[in-house]
């Protein structure tokens, strides 16, 4: 019996990691797989200026008058036009859906998200180390993930984006994909992409983690680092792959490579919400990347350290106003589901939004329809909040459109000019 209690600690934290040692680091072993996690959004020390933003129509819409102009007719909601272009493709919706990776919970849910978002004509990310890890050709592999996509897609409209990771460098992933026949047609009609990734919301510096049996411990050993278990009782052991190293110039000759070797695939460079994701996207649109995706904080993931979710990296807003205006397609991504944060998210410079969790919850909840569903009710939210602003597209959205807590005013007013926050 435990005689002894410490007044202002968290005790039974303290106890935890006596029981499990370096296990206690991660979410329990057995939720793995089956959970999903990122920032507690009850948390001040989490909170997003985002949530706290308010949406502010004004009385006189010199814009609702163009469109009656235009109509003549009175404008509705449903005159809003969602069809964008996200990072050098057609979109029905100003949304995407994020990397999916090789942990478990991914991987099982992936076919089912990309065949919807197929559907939907909007474009779908797979995420790093699907090949390394799971195969190329084999069930939810990679190629696996992309016909599932392609076998719903409208012509003229989506794009498959494959993240590519240090392992999947050393695997030829985009060299294997580039060169395939079952992936020319998607190539052909210019609805291919490849994403640098550089780190996510859910912990910026560490690259992707999945927990592995002892079986796949010794296939992986060669490609990854595996730890032995990190429980002193036994158990799972943890899978990391390199974070990568980055600098200024080595962030532009790789864009500089993927568009001289892969010409007629578009450059996508994932961003994690570091301190200076600024300069970074400027970096990367300056070197020619046809998009640079910004994960805040709130991103999240399959499987990381709970520290990296309540304490590293800037909240979205935070990450919007030191990009501050967009000098190429800005795509925003974390804790994305409805279009309240999603519509302020645009005003203040995202060209689209992307969803993540909320994608796997969706399918999760229905394999044939989750996603399409949770993606239709989006957009209607999306059109009755962009017509009360008297606007009738995404584009036509400004930082006038949105108040900010006084602590984060300033949001709105940089997203309007160049940040000069390093």
């Amino acid at each position: 019996m435990n005689r002894l209690h410490a007044d202002g600690l968290p005790e039974q934290a303290i106890r935890d990691r006596a029981r499990r040692g370096s296990a206690a680091v991660f979410p329990p072993d057995d939720s793995y797989g089956r959970t999903v996690i990122g920032a507690d959004v009850t948390s001040a020390a989490t909170a997003d200026p985002l949530d706290a933003a308010r949406l502010v129509p004004p009385v006189f819409m010199p814009r609702r008058m163009e469109k009656l102009i235009d109509l003549a007719r009175e404008p509705l909601f449903s005159d809003v036009e969602l069809r964008t272009r996200i990072g050098g493709f057609a979109s029905e919706l100003p949304v995407y859906v994020s990397a999916f990776g090789s942990t478990q919970v991914g991987t099982e849910l992936a076919l089912a998200a990309g065949r919807q978002a197929g559907r939907l004509g909007i474009p779908l990310v797979v995420g790093e180390n699907v090949a390394p890890a799971h195969g190329y050709s084999a069930d939810s592999s990679l190629l696996s993930r992309l016909e599932a996509y392609a076998s719903e897609l409208p012509e003229g409209v989506g794009g498959v984006v494959v993240q590519q990771s240090t392992e999947d460098a050393d695997a030829e992933v985009w060299n294997r994909v580039h060169t395939d026949p079952a992936v020319a047609p998607l190539l052909d009609s210019g609805r291919m992409g490849f994403e640098l990734k550089l780190g996510q919301g859910a912990k910026p510096g560490l690259g992707g983690m999945t927990m592995v049996g002892e079986a796949d411990a010794a296939r992986l050993s060669d490609r990854y680092d595996v730890t032995a278990s990190l429980d002193p009782r036994g158990g799972p052991r943890l899978r990391s792959s390199s974070p990568g190293t980055f600098t200024e110039e080595i962030l532009a000759q790789q864009i500089r490579f993927m568009r001289n070797n892969f010409p007629r695939v578009r450059v996508w460079v994932k961003l994690p919400p570091g301190r200076d994701v600024g300069h970074a996207a400027r970096v990367a649109w300056s070197a020619g990347a046809h998009a640079v995706t910004v994960d805040g904080a709130e991103g999240g993931s399959g499987w990381a350290p709970p520290v990296f979710l309540s304490r590293v990296g800037l909240p979205l807003g935070e990450c919007l106003r030191r990009i501050g205006a967009p000098d190429g397609c800005l795509l925003a991504s974390g804790r994305m589901w409805e279009a309240g944060r999603a519509v302020v998210a645009l005003a203040l410079g995202a060209r689209a939004v992307g969803l993540g969790r909320a994608a796997l919850v969706a399918v999760d909840e229905d394999p044939e329809n989750g996603l399409v569903n949770l993606v239709s009710a989006l957009a209607l939210e999306a059109r009755l909040l962009i017509s009360a602003l008297g606007k009738y597209s995404p584009e036509a959205l400004g930082s006038e459109d949105v108040l900010l807590p006084a602590s984060a005013a300033a949001v709105a007013s940089v997203a309007a000019e160049p940040s000069t926050v390093p």
